[in-house]
């Protein structure tokens, strides 16, 4: 299949990666000359610097035809209107990266089945993990470059929320793990005395998080 991918994310890169191994023909499009020429020596795949929402952009990508469109940007606004878009020009299928949950029914109106919701899956995944015993990275093997920390919440947290939580960039809280309790996904839940919290974080966010919560606990 010819694959045409808008947004060099993480994810976008990790999906190309997948789909080059299986012999899938790839366009990664994507605005930064940067970002695309950082990733060039490790994937053998057709690269476009250009906005993946502009119809001359999406045209030049979609080429002579391709079977489908990935939009794969950090930012859902862009994934949504990219999206539309595709669709406009020709591309009959359209997966698409949505992360705040709020905006599933507006792709659902806007009639977009193909939705990916990492955030949601990886939670998913951690709590199944958590509550069987399982091994947590066993089932990311598509996330690369994140570690998962349990840490202790501190007694000054107590009464705020996950939503409530001003952490760097590249870190996500997931889960509160309470005593005689299954695994807290709500961002409105408010923390107790005791409580853990699972954060997902990038390599360069230890120190940063260390300032929040202490040491991470084994």
């Amino acid at each position: 299949m010819r694959i045409i991918v808008i947004g060099a994310s993480r994810l976008g890169v990790a999906v190309v990666g997948r789909l080059l191994d299986d012999g899938h023909d790839v366009v990664i499009v994507d605005r930064s000359r940067e970002r695309l020429d950082e990733i060039s020596d490790r994937l053998d795949c057709g690269f476009i610097e250009g906005d993946g929402t502009l119809p001359q952009t999406l045209r030049d990508a979609f080429g002579d035809g391709a079977d489908a469109l990935m939009v794969m940007t950090n930012h859902d606004d862009v994934n949504i209107l990219a999206a539309v878009v595709g669709r406009s020009i020709g591309f009959e299928r359209v997966v698409l990266q949505i992360v705040q949950a709020q905006l599933l029914n507006v792709c659902e109106e806007l009639g977009f089945d193909d939705v990916v919701t990492p955030h949601t899956t990886v939670a998913s995944s951690i709590v199944r993990s958590l509550e069987s015993s399982g091994r947590v990275w066993s089932q990311l093997g598509i996330i690369e470059d994140v570690h998962f920390g349990m840490y202790k919440v501190p007694t000054d947290l107590e009464g705020r929320t996950m939503g409530d939580l001003d952490l760097p960039p590249g870190a996500r809280a997931v889960a509160i793990e309470r005593e005689d309790t299954p695994p807290i996904l709500s961002a409105e839940e408010e923390f107790r005395s005791g409580d853990r919290l699972l954060v997902a974080a990038g390599e360069d966010t230890g120190d940063a998080l260390r300032e929040i919560f202490g040491a991470q606990e084994e």
